[in-house]
């Protein structure tokens, strides 16, 4: 098949959506199928030898010029161009950042709007490319943010659409309830030009299903799939007496939860046995957060007694591996319902266990998994304990890392994702 994915880039930030998308294309091509990786808003940050389309769509400086200014929706595409430099784009998502999405409203419903959005000229030029050198057999979009397009996409290439369901109610939620509203009635607008929707997770599926007022056999579910060489060839051995070692690897904000795993690993260094215990941060940090970081830095270095703490922040593709192989427990306690949880995928791939909230997709995860152990979202002491546990018993914390890598050997590949994703293609085909 020719297969357009349409992918928003997050401005030089390692995002979830993102290395999924990269990996869906890296793993299509493998299987033989062509493939275009199309990026909008800013330029994405992709998977190491992954390759998306030299050319932005939809640029994020060119979207909010002219949403902001009818000056701008006439200018030549000479300007346009110069607008569109990665540097550029790159530098306005990194300040951009800090803008709550409830001041957001009225540039989302403009995209949402499609043709009769401020951002018409944009959406012509993505035409143009799908139309003459794409050319593709389906064209998948990123999120519901982007539905808007759906029908001209629909109209002009005759084309199946797919949308995918990635997270977006953390968006949807912060806006205020008037824009909230105005959003959902527009996306509900265009959702009939959609072939298929995909969710990450069933949990996220029902839930969206309820959003979009459409019946939930609507919505397949294909879980996100983590590259196959991510997964270790064995678990390791028991091991020497070394000390106890818990980790976190994701994004540094507060919607992950780091500080919810402070607060647990402060309890942690106070039971028996734990005055070794050794604590490993790290993961994308944005300008927005820097200052909260360091609050966090600083409370755990100093209530952390004998403790010792690595904080760092974004690291390679192989320190990050090595970091997690150096792990005996990870965790990543979210505050909001996480859809995708990726990064609890890659540390199962290593053969350590996880300790997760019971909500959003985890609870469906370990149960297909059989890779960790569920605690009551919010509950510091509960996570502190459920560590404590696995790090005192190492037998049973290697059967719940060799089932969760096997499980993800078995299932949670790209090539697994990319398999799920052919269903739904081929089954609009038939």
């Amino acid at each position: 098949m020719n297969i357009s994915i349409l992918a928003a880039g997050a401005g030089g930030m390692i995002c979830g959506s993102c290395l999924r998308d990269s990996a869906l294309a890296t793993a299509l091509l493998r299987l033989g199928h062509k493939v275009t990786l199309v990026p909008l808003y800013t330029p994405l940050k992709t998977e190491p030898g992954v390759q998306s389309h030299k050319e932005v769509f939809f640029g994020g400086v060119n979207v909010y010029l002219q949403h902001a200014s009818g000056l701008f929706r006439k200018t030549p595409r000479a300007l346009d161009w110069l607008l569109d430099r990665p540097w550029l784009l790159n530098l306005a998502a990194k300040y951009g950042t800090d803008t709550p999405a409830d001041q957001l409203g009225g540039l989302t419903m403009s995209i949402l709007r499609g043709e009769e959005g401020a951002a018409v000229k944009e959406l012509r030029r993505l035409l143009a490319f799908l139309k003459e050198d794409a050319r593709p057999q389906v064209v998948v979009l990123p999120n519901l943010m982007f539905i808007g397009v759906a029908p001209t996409v629909k109209r002009e290439l005759g084309v199946p659409v797919v949308c995918e369901l990635a997270g977006e109610d953390i968006f949807l939620d912060a806006m205020g309830e008037r824009d909230r509203l105005a959003v959902q009635e527009l996306v509900r607008r265009h959702v009939p030009h959609v072939d298929r929707f995909v969710a990450t997770c069933g949990y996220y599926a029902g839930e969206m299903a309820d959003y979009l007022g459409i019946g939930r056999d609507r919505i397949h579910v294909v879980y996100p799939g983590i590259p196959g060489d991510y997964v270790r060839d064995a678990a390791p051995a028991l091991p020497d007496e070394k000390p106890p070692t818990v980790g976190y690897l994701a994004r540094i904000c507060p919607e992950k939860g780091l500080h919810k795993f402070l607060d647990a690993v402060l309890l942690l260094a106070k039971m028996p046995a734990m005055e070794k215990l050794r604590v490993r941060v790290a993961g994308y940090l944005g300008k927005q957060n820097e200052k909260w970081y360091a609050g966090q830095q600083r409370r755990a270095t100093r209530a952390g007694g004998a403790a010792q703490f690595d904080f760092r922040g974004e690291v390679s593709r192989e320190e990050k591996l090595a970091i997690l192989d150096s792990l005996d427990v990870f965790s990543m306690p979210t505050t909001y319902r996480e859809p995708k949880g990726v990064s609890v995928l890659e540390a199962m791939a290593r053969a350590v266990p996880v300790v997760q909230p019971a909500h959003g997709s985890f609870p469906e995860v370990l149960q297909l998994t059989n890779g960790g152990v569920l605690v009551p979202p919010d509950d510091a002491e509960a996570l502190a304990k459920a560590m404590y546990d696995l790090l005192k018993d190492p037998v049973r914390r290697r059967q719940l890392g060799e089932a969760g890598r096997q499980a993800v050997r078995n299932g949670f590949t790209d090539e697994h994702m990319a398999k799920g994703m052919l269903k739904v293609f081929e089954g609009l085909a038939a």
